[in-house]
């Protein structure tokens, strides 16, 4: 019998196999990515100790204080700014970006290229 795979499930295998080959450091962590209907969220991970390093989501106070909905665009491009902006601070310049298994458009792309104009490099 054939096993039908959930657009969740499919999207997990994708995102194994992208972790297979990008690792992070504490000189240029990976950004992480995971969206839900929602919601969006971002981290900067340092894979060698497996700590998150940096964290941003539509849920966060100053982010909430700019959204009506933390699910659109919008609030993506929010996020990236916001997330750019916290990387300064910690004098963190260049990332490995993880799109998450998501497919490179839509919230997804809005992040990362407001992540880029804020002044990360990846």
């Amino acid at each position: 019998m054939l096993s039908l795979l959930s657009r969740n499930e499919k999207r997990q295998r994708i995102h194994v196999r992208i972790r297979s080959r990008i690792r992070g450091g504490k000189d240029k962590p990976r950004l992480n990515i995971f969206r839900s209907l929602d919601h969006i969220y971002a981290q900067l991970i340092d894979d060698t100790t497996g700590h998150t390093l940096l964290a941003v989501s539509s849920r966060d106070k100053e982010v909430r204080k700019v959204l009506k909905n933390g699910g659109n665009v919008a609030a993506a491009k929010t996020v990236g700014k916001v997330l750019a902006e916290r990387a300064k601070g910690a004098s963190i310049a260049s990332v490995v970006f993880d799109r998450g298994g998501y497919a490179y458009h839509g919230r997804v792309k809005a992040l990362a290229e407001a992540a880029r104009e804020g002044g990360l490099q990846f």
